[in-house]
């Protein structure tokens, strides 16, 4: 079915009378504000109402919404899904990115990938936390590895369960906690050649025999606080051009020094394909495709370092941070804030109104604050 919006446009006949008296103008008005009241519109109408005209014959103007049978708007990325999981809960997964673990699998069926710094040690080393909505559909992902504590900040606001092996003593207080779920060290095994930290993905079956076991709810629960994101309508995507404060994005260089990632732009596509490690970012499990994305948010972020082992932890909770929001060729400078854990991460720009998405898969980094400046956007 579809819904209709109407639009009524009356046309009415003003009748008035201008008295014209000069008047000095103030020498602080705006040129274009002077040339729009200088020279007004002013409509003549006869007294003889015999020719007066009518009013104009109310115009309907149809405005459609698209529905899909069995289908509906993804709240992760605004694309169609199955119907059958509108309120499944996502999982997130955490990705290690040594160069070791390449090549990653099932990163290009993601619905939204994190990236950020895991430790102070090994020139900033990054961790990805891919989120995935549809996660029964998952064949191999991975390798999987140890979550941090930032990590288990951001995934209530998502009511994802999170999906790891182990980690530091520093998650213990965070997964004790009633809102964060978990799944860590229960997947599979894929003997690859490497060495055995290498060797563990989430396949075909894990997620069911964790659910199962666990007794987590697979369906939102009441933890979660609604969508996050507003999407702009696939007929009328963002176009970043009309902010006065836009600037060319075609290569972003991030400024992570043990991977020295960075997007490029396709036209011919709309989107940004990553790059890591001096190569492409390739998926063997999905025909190598190149990761990719249509959004991107990059956050300015705080941290603090716990020990010298180089473990650390983001401020993902905090107001008015700098960052900005690329999208088709463009980039604006924005604010992020979270007010909790619970609470979505909400993106705004420099006149304090919420971003609009468009459609498809998101790429979110937590940048540290003392690498910010070294951020490369043209």
């Amino acid at each position: 079915m579809k819904r209709k919006t109407l639009f009524r446009v009356l046309s009415l006949s003003v009748v008035f009378s201008l008295a014209l008296a000069g008047c000095k103008k103030d020498k602080d008005k705006d040129k274009e504000q002077e040339s729009a009241f200088a020279d007004p519109v002013i409509q003549v109408v006869t007294e003889d109402k015999e020719k007066v005209e009518p009013e104009a014959v109310v115009e309907e103007v149809v405005v459609e919404e698209e529905t899909r049978e069995g289908m509906y708007r993804s709240e992760l990325t605004n694309e169609w899904i199955d119907e059958a999981i509108k309120d499944q809960r996502p999982i997130a997964a955490m990705v290690d990115n040594e160069k070791t673990a390449l090549p990653h699998y099932g990163l290009t069926k993601a619905d939204i990938v994190y990236e950020m710094t895991n430790s102070t040690a090994n020139e900033g080393v990054t961790r990805f936390m891919v989120l995935v909505k549809d996660w029964e559909s998952i064949t191999q992902l991975g390798s999987i590895r140890s979550v941090r504590p930032t990590n288990l900040q951001i995934i209530p606001e998502w009511n994802a369960v999170i999906c790891h092996d182990g980690g530091p003593f520093y998650i213990d207080d965070y997964l004790a906690k009633d809102y964060v779920e978990n799944f860590s060290g229960t997947f599979s095994r894929v003997d690859n050649g490497k060495s055995r930290e290498f060797t563990e993905y989430i396949c075909t079956g894990d997620l069911d025999k964790n659910f199962t076991s666990k007794g987590y709810s697979r369906t939102y629960n009441d933890y979660y606080p609604g969508p996050h994101y507003q999407f702009a309508s696939e007929s009328s995507p963002v176009d970043l051009s009309s902010d006065s404060k836009s600037i060319d994005a075609t290569h972003i260089q991030l400024p992570y020094r043990h991977n020295k990632p960075y997007l490029d732009y396709d036209e011919s596509t709309g989107l940004y394909y990553y790059s890591e490690y001096g190569q492409k970012h390739t998926d063997p499990g999905n025909n190598n495709e190149q990761l990719s994305f249509k959004n991107i948010l990059l956050q300015d972020a705080r941290y603090v370092q716990f020990d010298s082992n180089g473990y650390m932890m983001f401020h993902s909770i905090d107001f008015n941070r700098d960052g900005y929001y690329i999208t088709n060729g463009k980039a604006i400078p924005i604010t992020w804030s979270k007010e909790d854990e619970l609470t979505p991460t909400r993106y705004y720009d420099l006149n304090g109104d919420m971003i609009t998405l468009n459609t498809g898969m998101t790429y979110v980094a937590l940048i540290p604050d003392d690498i910010w400046s070294s951020l490369e956007i043209k």
